[in-house]
């Protein structure tokens, strides 16, 4: 049971029920209330005999709902906003809401036990929580339900309040600040009208960070991946991340690349970077900056997902370890729905890294757009509230407070490995780029920021008073770094080309880039047909003595029936091909909605018992010496998710990471992911990822979400060898590609439209000889067509194979072949010419299930114009499939008549 930690509206009955309590067991109530109670001599009082409660012991408990009014309303009333005015009040006027009269000011109440300064007068209560809810530091957390976190909190801001930092640390931090102010001073000094983004107004996140790190260091993290937009970024690379600002200046010029003439790189403050440091203690820091695009916050999940793969691959799992931290936007973080997606991952079993710092830089203006025309909510950081997390805002022109709050945050993610937020309120100096004009649209707020001095003068004037500085050492201090910064500046200049930064390249050490050759072919893949048989039917045995549900024991008996008569369906040859990964030493991800069963029901990757719900994982159950093989159903979400497995197959180059959709076009939930990380990531920033995408596609009547996986849109962005596009139609085929993964000394990501119809169907099932040997065939020749006989050649991709067969079939057809394009991008050019020139039939089809306007067919008429395709299609349409079966069947069989105008047929 819970400790009783306080009354929220205290009257007589809660009173004598908490008192009673504490009667009998003082350890049933918090130690402040087991104070508060020792405090007084209820003996004396006929409280027990029946009479009445004194008076002062009811103005006690009035004294106490004054201190919660402060603990869950003192935000409200702050000094938190260094540019406009915030809500006043006069506590003498607010004690009288509470009971209270001014002649209480001067009484002592044993009430202060409870704000840790012991029994005082109201008005010493009063001045102890006016400095800590109501200054620069405004704090929301009173809404967290459990009493550990909620106690810890509340001792660690009340108890101990505001520290003192010492001379030598003052000067640290406004060293930081100098830095910041500085090098955005450089930069717009010597590249005039360039975007920058700059940091000004809100130069305290830098000693922030650089506080952050110290602090994390101290508590046992190794290292920090962030992620943020592009406000402040370039700072934060060369304050923080160390890198050095000749390499940024070289960006500035706008050299090209030191890479080939067919990378395109990215705008300066986009691109990642990983470095290692050293703290002030001595100790070493990975610290990883995500590179991102201007879709903001869409970084977010790929920083948890990098942050869970060293987790799970580097740390041993030790959440104490590894720390993401997310700078975000005001506006962004209340408008983008991603942070809403991400906040709630952070407590899942298969998302979670042990807790996010959220770091809000609040200029209080999106672009052009006021905070009150950018949410409906009071604070841009409420989306914290519905996990309850805890949150903070502070004023960024007072950074000794903001310092605090960094390193409170700090301690509380190590201790409960949840996350907080921190809501910096600062302002933004400029417009949203240097180029801008603000007072288009806020004429009235940039008055007041003109005149309003900058943090760094603000600091040096408050440490100059305290007598921590003098004017020439700050001088000095400043003429020092403005030199490093010019002779920087003169090195960039005679630099020759910009570097790219691989922002993991230790993560990828020993991996190459891929060239054109490598696609000609596919690595052999093949598995000892003994070794074969052993996994499978460890596989396909479920543990012995548990109670089962019957239909489950049958797939599994079924699916051991397949491996012993050497005949595997679908979801057999794909466990079995993680099998053989994972029996090589390599771990194997899956994670989507509903992955463990699978949406069809074909994977049954975890089984539950049907008495208590033990979860079996087969996979799981082959070796001692196995990989691990991790699989979880995700919260309903495809942009986080997806996000989240791309960041982690970054971190994860010699593992598997595949993530499944429902049905293969809700990856267009996603489609950010897709467009800026995905398909284009390697090109911008040199980033390779061997992600797997398994779309289920297929037109079987199901309407229009549930046929396209869209592969019109992943085929217009292939280009540069940046992705994989492949339409599988049997078992081994699949399992040749899943393995083909990882056997390449390079990564690619790997877009499967995966089938639902193929899963169980007769004619889609293969031998374990053909998983035994050989590689991914991205080419398919008809097995059952004579040359001789063939005068047209029907190239085809999917399960739509199997259904022209088996027309043809009815139909006695003699002189048609069905060519299967497995892998359509990077497309088999060579494989299909040879297959032309072996039939050189007189008639060349491409036929598809999908409309003209999607699917594969203008992808092959453009890329293979040397070939005299005809086109077989549904007709062009706006939505994806149609919704009546009647009518999905009445457009096959137009299809089929399109296809079949061209044969000849057997009598009968």
């Amino acid at each position: 049971m819970d400790k009783v930690t306080y009354v929220g509206n205290a009257d007589v009955n809660a009173i004598e029920h908490l008192y009673q309590s504490y009667t009998k067991d003082p350890e049933s109530v918090d130690i402040g209330w087991q104070k508060f109670f020792e405090g007084f001599d209820f003996a004396k009082t006929n409280y027990e005999d029946g009479g009445e409660i004194p008076e002062n012991f009811q103005k006690e408990f009035k004294v106490i709902n004054l201190i919660n009014g402060y603990r869950t309303r003192g935000h409200l009333f702050t000094k938190t906003n260094p540019v406009r005015e915030r809500r006043k009040y006069e506590p003498t006027l607010a004690i009288e809401n509470f009971g209270l009269e001014t002649a209480d000011l001067e009484t002592v109440f044993q009430a202060g036990d409870q704000v840790g300064i012991g029994p005082a007068t109201l008005k010493a209560i009063i001045e102890h929580l006016e400095e800590t809810y109501c200054q620069s530091i405004g704090i929301e957390y009173m809404f967290m339900r459990e009493p550990d976190r909620l106690n810890w909190f509340r001792d660690k801001i009340e108890l101990k309040n505001r520290p003192k930092f010492d001379s030598e640390r003052k000067i640290h931090v406004y060293k930081k600040l100098l830095q910041a102010s500085n090098f955005e001073a450089f930069l717009g000094k010597k590249y005039v009208g360039q975007k920058r983004f700059s940091i000004e107004g809100g130069e305290a996140l830098i000693p922030a960070l650089d506080a952050l790190v110290e602090k994390g260091a101290d508590l046992g993290v190794e290292y920090f991946v962030m992620g943020m937009a592009h406000r402040g970024r370039l700072n934060t690379l060369t304050n923080i991340f160390q890198k050095r600002p000749q390499d940024i200046f070289s960006e500035f010029e706008g050299k090209e690349f030191d890479a080939d003439g067919a990378f395109d790189g990215d705008v300066k403050y986009h691109q990642g970077y990983t470095s290692s440091i050293k703290t002030k203690e001595g100790k070493e820091i990975g610290l990883t900056l995500a590179p991102n695009p201007s879709h903001l916050e869409a970084v977010d999940p790929v920083v948890q997902g990098i942050a869970r793969a060293k987790l799970d691959h580097h740390l041993s799992k030790d959440e104490n370890k590894i720390c993401p931290v997310m700078i975000h936007g005001d506006a962004a973080v209340a408008g983008q729905g991603i942070v809403y997606e991400v906040v709630q991952m952070a407590l899942l079993d298969g998302y979670r890294a042990g807790g996010t710092i959220h770091i809000v830089v609040n200029n209080q203006v999106g672009f052009t757009t006021n905070f009150h025309d950018a949410r409906s909510s009071t604070y841009c950081t409420d989306v914290a509230k519905t996990t309850l997390t805890p949150v903070f805002h502070v004023n960024g022109d007072d950074v000794e407070a903001v310092i605090q709050t960094i390193e409170i945050a700090m301690e509380y993610r190590q201790k409960f490995h949840r996350d907080v937020f921190i809501d910096l309120l600062c302002y933004r100096k400029y417009g949203h780029n240097e180029g801008d004009e603000p007072k288009f649209t806020q004429p009235s707020l940039y008055n007041i920021i003109a005149k309003h001095p900058n943090p760094k003068d603000i600091y040096l004037k408050q440490i100059a008073a305290e007598g921590a500085v003098s004017s020439d050492a700050a001088k000095k201090l400043e003429d020092e770094y403005n030199d490093y910064l010019e002779n920087e500046f003169e090195i960039a200049r005679k630099n020759e080309k910009a570097v790219v930064w691989n922002f993991l390249s230790k993560t990828w050490e020993g991996f190459r880039g891929s060239k054109a050759e490598d696609f000609e072919s596919s690595p052999e893949t093949g598995i000892n047909k003994e070794k074969l048989v052993e996994l499978g039917r460890k596989l396909a045995t479920l543990p012995e003595g548990k109670k089962y549900f019957r239909k489950i024991q049958k797939i599994f008996d079924d699916r051991l029936a397949a491996i012993e008569n050497d005949n595997l369906d679908w979801g057999t040859a794909e466990m079995l091909a993680y099998a053989t990964l994972l029996d090589e030493g390599i771990p194997v991800r899956i994670s989507g909605q509903d992955v463990e069963r699978g949406t069809f029901s074909h994977r049954h990757a975890v089984v539950k018992t049907e008495d208590n719900e033990e979860e079996i994982e087969t996979l799981n159950m082959l070796s001692d010496h196995q990989a691990p093989f991790t699989v979880y159903n995700s919260l309903l979400s495809e942009y986080a998710v997806l996000g989240f497995e791309y960041g982690y197959s970054l971190a994860t180059p010699k593992a598997l990471t595949i993530w499944e959709a429902q049905f293969g076009d809700f990856f267009n939930g996603a489609q950010i992911m897709v467009d800026q990380f995905i398909t284009a990531g390697e090109d911008k920033w040199s980033t390779q990822s061997g992600l797997v995408m398994l779309l289920p596609h297929g037109y079987e009547g199901q309407g229009a979400e549930h046929s396209s996986g869209r592969m019109e849109r992943f085929l217009q962005q292939c280009a540069d060898e940046n992705i994989q596009v492949v339409n599988t139609s049997t078992p081994a085929n699949h399992f040749h590609l899943l393995r083909r993964q990882l056997a390449r000394p390079f990564r690619k990501p790997l877009v499967v439209f995966s089938p639902k119809m193929l899963l169980r169907y007769p004619a889609a099932t293969s031998s374990l000889e053909e998983m035994a040997s050989g590689t991914f065939r991205e080419v398919l020749d008809d097995p059952t067509a004579k040359a001789g006989q063939v005068d047209t050649l029907v190239f085809c991709s999917g399960k739509f194979y199997y259904e022209l067969k088996e027309k043809a079939a009815e139909m006695g057809v003699e002189n048609m072949a069905f060519v299967r394009v497995e892998q359509l991008y990077p497309l088999p050019q060579k494989q299909i010419e040879a297959i032309v020139a072996k039939y050189n039939a007189k008639n060349i089809l491409w036929a598809q299930e999908e409309p003209a306007n999607m699917g594969a067919w203008t992808y092959i008429a453009m890329n293979l114009r040397q070939i005299p395709f005809i086109g077989i299609t549904r007709p062009a349409s706006a939505a994806a499939a149609e919704g009546s079966k009647k009518l999905h069947e009445r457009r096959l069989k137009q299809l089929f008549a399109d296809v079949f105008q061209y044969a000849s047929v057997t009598a009968k």
